[in-house]
Formats: C-alpha cells, sequence, structure tokens
C-alpha cells in the first residue's frame, strides 16, 4: 500500500511539474527572457567574429557619430549600470574604438568619442542590427509587428507608472 501511495504521489508531482512547466512557458515574461537570450546570444556569436560584443556593438550604436556623448547620458539611454557600462567603455578604449575627451560645454563632463577604428565598428555592428530586423521582417507581418510594438510600449508603461506591483493589483489571485 505504501509502494502505490508513493507511486501515487511521483506520479503526481511529475504531472504539477509539467503543467507548471507549460504554464511558465506561456507567460509574457518567460516569453521576453526567452526570446532576449536568444537574441542576444545571436548577437554575441556575431560580435565574437568581429572581436566585440553585443554589449560594446550597443554601445557604439549609442554614441553620437559627429559630436561624442556625455558619458553621463549613455548608461541611462541604455538602460545600463554605470558600473557595467565603465567595464565595457574601459576595454572599448583599450581596443581603441572610443577615447574621452574633456566635454566644452560642461568642464567636469567626459565625451565618449568614436575613433575611426570604433565607427568602422559601428558599422559592423549596425548592418547587423539591419539584418535581423530585415530578416524578422520577411517573416513578420507589418500589422503583427505594430502589435507587438504596441505590446512592447504598454508593458513599458506600465512598469514605468508603477501599475503591476502596486497594492491594488497584489491583491488579485
Amino acid at each position: 500500500m505504501d509502494n502505490d501511495f508513493f507511486c501515487f504521489l511521483l506520479c503526481m508531482h511529475s504531472i504539477f511539474l509539467y503543467l507548471w512547466r507549460m504554464q511558465k512557458e506561456q507567460t509574457i515574461d518567460h516569453a521576453l527572457r526567452a526570446t532576449w537570450q536568444a537574441v542576444a546570444k545571436m548577437y554575441n556569436e556575431q560580435a565574437i567574429k568581429h572581436d566585440s560584443t553585443m554589449a560594446m556593438g550597443f554601445v557604439l550604436l549609442n554614441i553620437d557619430m559627429e559630436n561624442g556623448t556625455p558619458s553621463t547620458s549613455l548608461g541611462p539611454q541604455m538602460g545600463m549600470e554605470p558600473t557595467s557600462l565603465s567595464r565595457i567603455l574601459k576595454s572599448m578604449e583599450e581596443k581603441g574604438a572610443i577615447y574621452r575627451e574633456k566635454n566644452p560645454d560642461d568642464g567636469r563632463g567626459v565625451l565618449i568619442k568614436l575613433t575611426e577604428f570604433g565607427k568602422m565598428k559601428r558599422n559592423t555592428s549596425r548592418e547587423s542590427v539591419i539584418l535581423f530586423n530585415e530578416t524578422v521582417r520577411q517573416y513578420v507581418t507589418a500589422e503583427k509587428i505594430e502589435h507587438f510594438f504596441e505590446v512592447t510600449q504598454t508593458i513599458n508603461t506600465l512598469i514605468n507608472n508603477q501599475k503591476i506591483f502596486n497594492t491594488n493589483n497584489q491583491t488579485r489571485q
């Protein structure tokens, strides 16, 4: 009898795990995270071929090619923590992709500027992003892409307006 009960519990446990996994994979946050991880992996695999990383490519694309970009605005512009950005900028400077220059408008500030090498790397990153977007647009209708952007905008608005984890929503089951 104990053995039958144990088998029953094991079976129920397996069913519970199966159902939990199915539910998890159907959640919005899981879909966003899994997709972003796949995109990041794809970009990093491409970046490695050019002695770079996805993060470096992202930084290169966010630096103004003509005037440079204040270092203090780069992090918030990219949603990156200052310590992570500092490490990336240091590495990029060591590789010769960027240089720092005193900001003429703000004596305390620093502008991050692209070297000629950095501009070449930026173009490579830009081409990769364009190729990704063009390829996705070949397989996904304009209407679905528009809906995708509407959904992501709504999610960002809900988060920015603290509509998800406020006291009214936490009482939901």
